[in-house]
């Protein structure tokens, strides 16, 4: 069908992701009929409306609710998480300041290191699309996955489709995107279960330890939801090497 309108979108920083290479970082020619609502052709062009946070039409910031007119200009930004933009019309009712996640099966390792960093993580390898919409509704959790078509479900309100595939660098990209550099608190949640480590005596859990770690350990801290048993040895060193390097990546 013949396209009566046409309207100019651009789209910036990591939006372009979601655009075809021709695309990118480009105006891009949207044509149209009727008045549709602005996030209709945002999605049509392949941007998840979980993935934006401001929208301009000839230089005015609009709403997803905003009719699209003949010949409007218009400019798509990412979420700003660490960017207050108010006065301008914020796309959500408000940023989640209380941070969680609940993470797509696809991210146990990234789970694992979130987790080590202090943040509330919910993964299971059994979730599926529904349960994880359902969870992030119900916890006001922010969805994080690699599961593009996921962020087209028009009742998601916060979620962030990762760009890479290390976990170490989705580790550094959730703490840029999300500004959660001032929220790391090592070694506070257990990586295995996401319950609260806290410290324990000695005796009480002598029973547990094996001989080696008896006699050269002293200080133990123990998962307060699993019961697991943590203590300051090579692992640790180990850890500690890997938040490094997220850390240096960052920038921080």
């Amino acid at each position: 069908m013949m396209k009566e309108h046409q309207a100019q979108f651009r789209f910036y920083e990591e939006l372009n992701d979601f655009l075809p290479p021709e695309q990118r970082k480009k105006t891009v020619v949207y044509g149209f009929n009727g008045h549709p609502a602005i996030k209709d052709p945002i999605e049509a062009l392949g941007v998840p409306h979980t993935e934006v946070d401001l929208i301009t039409v000839n230089g005015e910031s609009v709403g997803f609710d905003y009719q699209l007119q003949p010949d409007d200009h218009a400019a798509v930004y990412p979420v700003f998480e660490s960017l207050d933009i108010t006065p301008q019309v914020r796309l959500r009712s408000e940023p989640l300041r209380r941070t969680a996640f609940i993470l797509d099966v696809h991210l146990g390792k990234l789970a694992r290191i979130l987790r080590l960093l202090g943040f509330d993580v919910l993964y299971r390898n059994d979730f599926d699309d529904d349960e994880i919409i359902r969870i992030s509704l119900d916890e006001h959790r922010i969805i994080l996955t690699r599961d593009r078509p996921m962020l087209f479900n028009k009742v998601i309100t916060h979620a962030h489709w990762l760009h890479s595939t290390n976990a170490e660098k989705q580790a550094t990209e959730v703490l840029r995107r999300f500004d959660l550099f001032d929220q790391v608190r090592l070694f506070c949640r257990c990586p295995v279960c996401n319950g609260r480590i806290q410290s324990v005596e000695k005796g009480d859990i002598l029973d547990r330890l094996e001989p080696l770690t008896k006699e050269y350990y002293d200080r133990f801290f123990q998962c307060s939801d699993c019961g697991k048993i943590y203590w300051q040895g090579t692992h640790y060193d180990r850890i500690l090497r890997r938040l490094e390097r997220i850390r240096r990546r960052s920038g921080q």
